[in-house]
């Protein structure tokens, strides 16, 4: 058991000290505090509509900013990782989440409430890929798929937390209470994580950082050519966005104002999400781990059950079962996990010194498709009712969610093309059988 990384003399190490469980648990609770914080504005989303006087688009627009802050840091943040290591910017970005929060709780203006997503945003997109590095590097290689899953879970404690918790301390506290009470909790995670963690075991010599700009920038290129890094971003882009928009803006207001569920319902729904996940998550970190070269096959189950699931809920005559419901949160439970899959393309198909280049570049694919499917669906929104939440109709909300097919469409091309190629390069974009059959004509053939 151990950690594979490529030291300055070229070694690779293989040791796991038992510091590595203290060092993850601390960069998981950091990702669990991310989690939170980015999906504190969706639990609340009709609080803040009443409170900035915003309309659907302008409530898009929040998390349409934040995501893109993220969406658009991850490369650089990626090769800044090569170069720094995980502790300073996992704890630098607890510390910028935690003063966006306590601006957001003194904010009464919709610009300074844009102003404190953003600083969520940013601080958001220094974390998760932060923590996969160092799961990567304290790990052993044959573990790592599993101990990415349950990374990408424990984070989504952070998101039981604005599900329930956070939606009663707004309820009993008021907003500004809550969110300084929110920007609190990251600057002491912050201070934990600069005192806890390191970015790799000691005794196992250095990733050779880069040497200069043109070095990282070098790197960079290299991930983005890597066919791998670019089949696993299609994953990402396709698996991750449904769950995403869901859980971060727009799946509360749905329960809650257009199936006409209560806020303690959607609440629930919303924790059931995270239950299911944390129990698809090993299992499918297990059959990534067992059978790597059919990675994809449970992506792609993973997005047409999506989108069936989807389909049944805004087809159905009226307002949802509650039964129906369940079965949408539990399918849509499973596209974080399975979004991990892409993360492992990038960890297998590139060498440790560029792990976080490429794990950068695939965490753009799913948060990307996410804030254009948010805005698409704000703006489908405030078209069919200008008048804003309070006119807001159950037909309204089916025809907004159904833009999610478009994502899914653009996505799923993605992916077979980028598969193709990987497979055709890889020498395994042809079955088993007729592998053999083609052996077996080039030894009579005397090849």
């Amino acid at each position: 058991m151990g950690v594979s990384a490529e030291t300055a003399d070229g070694h690779v190490v293989l040791r796991t000290p038992t510091r590595a469980w203290l060092v993850w648990g601390i960069g998981a609770l950091a990702y669990a505090v991310a989690v939170f914080h980015r999906s504190s504005l969706g639990v609340t989303g009709v609080t803040a509509q009443q409170r900035f006087g915003a309309t659907a688009a302008v409530l898009s627009l929040f998390g349409v900013l934040q995501l893109a802050v993220y969406a658009g840091l991850q490369v650089p943040v990626g090769a800044l990782l090569d170069r720094v290591g995980s502790r300073r910017l996992i704890a630098t970005g607890a510390v910028v989440m935690g003063l966006g929060q306590l601006l957001l709780a003194t904010s009464h203006s919709v610009g300074l409430a844009v102003l404190a997503r953003v600083l969520v945003g940013a601080g958001d997109a220094l974390t998760f890929t932060s923590v996969l590095r160092l799961v990567a590097l304290w790990f052993a290689p044959r573990r790592v798929p599993v101990m990415s899953q349950i990374t990408g879970l424990v984070g989504q404690l952070g998101q039981v937390a604005a599900a329930y918790p956070l939606v009663a301390l707004l309820h009993t506290f008021g907003w500004t209470r809550t969110f300084e009470l929110a920007g609190a909790v990251g600057l002491v995670v912050g201070l934990v994580v600069a005192l806890g963690v390191r970015d790799m075991p000691p005794g196992t010599g250095v990733v050779v950082p880069p040497a200069n700009t043109a070095e990282v920038l070098r790197r960079l290129k290299e991930a983005w050519q890597e066919p791998g890094t670019r089949l696993g971003l299609w994953m990402h882009f396709v698996v991750q966005f449904p769950g995403t928009v869901f859980a971060l803006l727009w799946g509360y207001p749905f329960l809650v104002v257009g199936e006409g569920r209560t806020p303690a319902e959607a609440g629930l729904l919303l924790t059931l999400l995270v239950v299911v996940a944390m129990v698809v998550g090993p299992v499918l970190g297990h059959l990534v781990g067992r059978f790597p070269y059919r990675r994809s096959v449970p992506v792609l189950a993973i997005v047409l059950s999506s989108a069936g699931a989807w389909a049944l809920v805004l087809a159905w005559p009226g307002p949802a079962p509650m039964a129906l419901l369940v079965l949408l949160v539990v399918v849509l439970a499973a596209n974080g996990p399975g979004a991990m899959v892409g993360f492992d393309f990038a960890r297998t198909e590139n060498p440790p010194t560029r792990i976080g280049s490429a794990t950068g570049i695939v965490n753009v694919g799913g948060f990307v498709a996410a804030l254009v499917t948010i805005l698409m669906i704000g703006l489908v929104l405030d078209l069919l009712a200008p008048g804003g939440r309070d006119t807001y109709t159950l037909t309204d909300f089916r025809i907004a969610m159904s833009v999610q097919y478009l994502t899914w469409g653009v996505g799923l091309l993605g992916v077979i093309r980028a598969r193709r190629r990987f497979r055709r390069l890889r020498g395994i974009d042809v079955d088993p059988f007729h592998r053999a059959v083609a052996r077996v004509a080039r030894d009579r053939l005397g090849r």
